[in-house]
């Protein structure tokens, strides 16, 4: 009877932020509305490694449908080579990870949950060195490790509450529908970004991953630097400004996180030849 109680405050509480005629009370089965109220508060608990893993999939999949993957194996075995570098320098090596250029003119790069990293072609386009390739996959590699999107993913999936009571959350063949919410809302997050805090804290343990890798630590500064010389107008910059920090913001935050703090790692080599040749470049 308590667990019921607290349902049906709960659902005043939250029918109270919606037009009278928006919900029939009288249709509720309050048994369900009392499950569906602990599945919210399970919810707010960590979702498993499988589970995270196969969000992921359904996230990635989603990114794919938009813009598939650059036809050239090389670069694609090439990037996937640094990026699984990257990751045996964390505390998560064992997930399985996925690296994959995006052919997209745009300019960014994307993470998904369980260990899908995706860069555009545009980005790559704007590199001068493995070392920059390093400092933006570890960029991405730390908001897998932090779980910034399950996070993001989490809070809004505590609003689909009364859609759940309302669809009755639908059964079929041992599935449930409200993965497919979790994926849409997951995909929808790269539409608007994450935190500006989930930015920095991926920003400075981006440049740690790729020092602890052994490339040049400024090579994430680099790229930031190389970006903000493009002209905020040009659409292919668009999204990426839209749902990150403003760069000179990152680039004072790092300036100050990694002053004093590098100088055993500032003569790690940056690997320019090397991207340049796999990248099928002769110079740049």
């Amino acid at each position: 009877m308590m667990k019921t109680n607290q349902a049906i405050a709960m659902l005043c509480l939250l029918g109270s932020m919606l037009p009278a005629a928006a919900f029939d009370f009288g249709s509720i089965d309050w048994k369900k509305a009392a499950e569906a109220v602990q599945k919210v508060q399970k919810a707010n608990a960590d979702i498993n490694e499988p589970q995270e893993i196969s969000l992921g999939e359904g996230i990635a999949s989603n990114l794919l449908g938009a813009a598939p993957l650059l036809d050239n194996p090389p670069v694609q075995e090439y990037v996937n080579r640094v990026g699984r570098w990257l990751t045996l320098q964390t505390e998560r090596p064992d997930l399985p990870w996925q690296f994959g250029v995006l052919d997209d003119n745009d300019v960014n790069a994307f993470s998904a949950p369980g260990g899908y990293v995706f860069i555009t072609k545009g980005l790559l386009a704007q590199m001068n060195s493995e070392a920059e390739l390093a400092g933006v996959l570890a960029h991405e590699i730390s908001h897998v490790l932090r779980k910034h999107h399950l996070q993001a993913i989490k809070k809004g999936a505590r609003t689909e509450l009364l859609a759940d009571l309302a669809n009755d959350a639908i059964r079929s063949n041992g599935g449930d529908p409200r993965f497919s919410k979790l994926v849409s809302a997951g995909t929808e997050v790269y539409a608007r970004g994450l935190d500006k805090q989930d930015e920095f804290e991926a920003d400075r343990m981006g440049v740690v991953i790729a020092a602890r890798a052994g490339y040049d630590p400024y090579g994430l500064p680099a790229v930031l630097q190389t970006l903000q010389s493009i002209n905020p107008s040009d659409s292919s910059v668009a999204l990426m400004f839209k749902t990150h920090p403003a760069l000179a913001d990152r680039l004072s935050l790092l300036d100050q996180e990694m002053t004093g703090h590098f100088a055993n790692q500032e003569n790690q080599p940056d690997l320019a030849p090397r991207f340049f040749k796999a990248m099928g470049i002769s110079r740049k």
